[in-house]
């Protein structure tokens, strides 16, 4: 797949992170394909099918041959006890329930949703996987993928896996306050793995917003991030531009994730693309990163 530097997440589109307009969703998603995103990542967790649902509807008016689009199976329901299913038989069925919300005959890339929480990863290798490669055998996925945060994962399950890996898929490991996804690429490259990188303002530490109250990260990194986002205020440049950017400008990973239910947001994402930092803008990124 030869995919846009900026790709289009739909989490968003499930409310989420925020209560959404859905008519708005729907011109969001038309307008990030109009602007040359032409990859498009989503997954039944997202508001329990809300996301793929709503996306389903966006996709109605747009050429299947204009995009390439993955999703995800076992992560399911907010219930603890009904969140994960790693069996072969539900990640079947799920991949057929994420074709009938999205309104589709076959996804590009079907992944492995969050592989870390699986009860182990002899699972993912022996059950979940081979179960994806009938999928893909049906016709109604091209590609397979894991997904998680953990990077060493990728390398045991790439390692192990009879079942040949296409993608991978990790988030906050491409961004300003941890970059090292960097040191991973060699070896993805190797292996011939398509790399996908999320959330590059990660989950909101870069941001002026700053994270929501449920984010994983240590106090340490959550201060550090306050206070470079407290240096960009001071200068009067936004902290989340200049993120976007330092990732964009990393010519060896293929694509980053963005996901926005808002159609201002999403040109502010567009912009990040075509548009040069200012010397000021430059200057505090460097200080940023010195700090």
């Amino acid at each position: 797949m030869d995919v846009s530097i900026l790709s289009f997440g739909a989490s968003a589109l499930g409310s989420v992170f925020r209560a959404t307009d859905d008519s708005e969703s729907l011109r969001v998603v038309e307008h990030a394909v109009k602007s040359g995103i032409n990859y498009i990542d989503t997954a039944p967790w997202y508001g329990h099918g809300k996301s793929e649902s709503v996306l389903g509807k966006a996709l109605q008016n747009i050429p299947r041959e204009t995009y390439y689009l993955s999703t995800k199976v076992c992560r399911y329901l907010p219930e603890t006890a009904k969140m994960f299913d790693f069996s072969a038989e539900r990640t079947i069925r799920s991949v057929d329930e994420s074709l009938q919300r999205l309104g589709l005959e076959y996804v590009d890339v079907i992944q492995v949703h969050d592989m870390e929480f699986a009860p182990n990863l002899d699972i993912v290798i022996q059950e979940t996987l081979p179960a994806l490669q009938k999928v893909k055998d049906s016709g109604k996925a091209k590609f397979i993928g894991i997904t998680g945060y953990p990077l060493e994962n990728f390398k045991t399950v790439l390692e192990r896996s009879q079942v040949k890996i296409d993608t991978i898929l990790t988030y906050c490991h491409g961004s300003m306050n941890d970059n090292s996804l960097v040191d991973y690429l060699p070896y993805f490259k190797e292996k011939g793995v398509g790399v996908v990188n999320a959330s590059p303002i990660s989950m909101g530490l870069l941001s002026n917003r700053g994270p929501p109250s449920w984010h994983p990260a240590t106090d340490d990194i959550k201060e550090a991030c306050m206070k470079a986002v407290a240096y960009c205020q001071s200068k009067d440049v936004d902290i989340s531009k200049l993120a976007m950017k330092f990732i964009l400008d990393q010519e060896d990973i293929p694509t980053t994730l963005v996901s926005t239910a808002s159609l201002a947001n999403l040109d502010k994402n567009l912009a990040s693309v075509f548009t040069e930092l200012t010397e000021l803008e430059k200057s505090t990124l460097e200080e940023v990163m010195d700090k």
